[in-house]
């Protein structure tokens, strides 16, 4: 146990410094993030990750400490693992859980990623409707995230000790998250509209404390004759809060029909969480372009809901990780490339 809080705390460090230096580089001042700073951003973002399944590609055995067969054994068994030990060979053996761990690190990063995409749908509708400047994204975007790191730590690692004590849980997680892709589905093509008067946490905080349409400069709080005001800043900052609690309900299960290891879990969903804000301003001005993403996004909450209630068959029949990722990548890769040949109708008049 020390060793994984170590390997943790390590992982903590590292992150808290890297969001330092992403906070330093977008937080320079109230202005609008430019093209090429948000594109800067997320190729790091991404290299990170890649560089950090390198490292558990090759030292991921050190975070649970296993240098013999027994606790190998133990922690496959623990984690439900798709691992197969090679009797007589240690090495080898810790070689194969390594590669297992770190392309169950990438595939549940490859899911959160995208399912991020629709989250960043929402955040550009909040903004609109609440009348936010497009200067004041970065500010609200770097509280929101900052919440929603610690929310995800929450949710993961309860949910890790709720499949660990239940795990007929497991079905429950997996029909809810088809329920969710059927549902998508046959909504993909209602428009979304947001009524910042009418959002139960606006309500809920009008009634409980005192709110003023005024902006401040950016402030979230306003300050008049003593009495302190909540901002509009605020208030999306709040909604923005809700909305990701919403979306977590979605993808932290999501990510738990790849791994059953909670910190494989949360290294994933820190990654994908940290770079969404920079693909947030990356993708803010063409996301309306990919008409096809969302049914994408459906599918692939099926897939992996229909996966979670399959898992004990589709083990038997040798469906591995590597299967799921290359499942994943190909609805995400449709979806896009479906969006790129046949672009809205708007779209089309507008580039004749």
């Amino acid at each position: 146990m020390n060793h994984e809080i170590m390997f943790f705390g390590g992982f903590l460090l590292f992150i808290a410094l890297m969001l330092a230096i992403d906070l330093g580089l977008f937080s320079k001042g109230d202005k609008p993030v430019s093209l090429k700073t948000a594109s800067i951003m997320s190729a790091i973002w991404v290299l990170l990750a890649l560089g950090f399944y390198w490292i558990i590609r090759h030292f991921g055995h050190e975070l649970h400490n296993i240098h013999d067969f027994e606790h190998l054994q133990q922690v496959i068994k623990t984690h439900l693992h798709d691992v197969k030990v090679i009797p007589g060979s240690l090495e080898a053996s810790i070689d194969a859980y390594n590669k297992n761990l770190a392309l169950e690190f990438i595939t549940g990063y490859v899911v959160e990623y995208a399912l991020s995409v629709d989250n960043i749908f929402v955040m550009v509708l909040l903004f609109t409707s609440f009348g936010i400047p497009e200067r004041y994204y970065h500010k609200v975007l770097v509280w929101g995230i900052l919440g929603a790191v610690i929310m995800r730590f929450i949710f993961i690692f309860l949910g890790a000790a709720l499949i660990t004590k239940f795990g007929w849980i497991l079905y429950v997680f997996g029909a809810f998250l088809v329920f969710t892709g059927v549902k998508m589905f046959l909504q993909r093509n209602q428009e979304e509209e947001i009524d910042p008067q009418n959002h139960p946490i606006v309500k809920f905080a009008s009634k409980y404390f005192k709110v003023t349409p005024k902006l401040d400069q950016g402030n979230f709080f306003h300050v008049e004759n003593g009495v302190k005001y909540m901002t509009p800043l605020f208030l999306v900052l709040l909604v923005i809060e809700f909305t990701d609690l919403v979306f977590a309900v979605d993808s932290i299960p999501a990510i738990f029909s790849v791994t059953k290891d909670p910190y494989i879990v949360f290294f994933s969903n820190i990654f994908a969480i940290l770079g969404l804000r920079s693909m947030f301003f990356l993708l803010i001005n063409v996301i309306h372009k990919f008409q096809y993403l969302k049914v994408g996004l459906a599918f692939l909450l099926i897939f992996i809901g229909a996966k979670m209630l399959l898992h004990s068959w589709l083990a038997a029949v040798g469906f591995t990780t590597t299967h799921s990722l290359i499942v994943i990548v190909s609805i995400l890769a449709i979806s896009i490339i479906a969006s790129l040949i046949f672009p809205k109708k708007e779209d089309k008049l507008t580039s004749e």
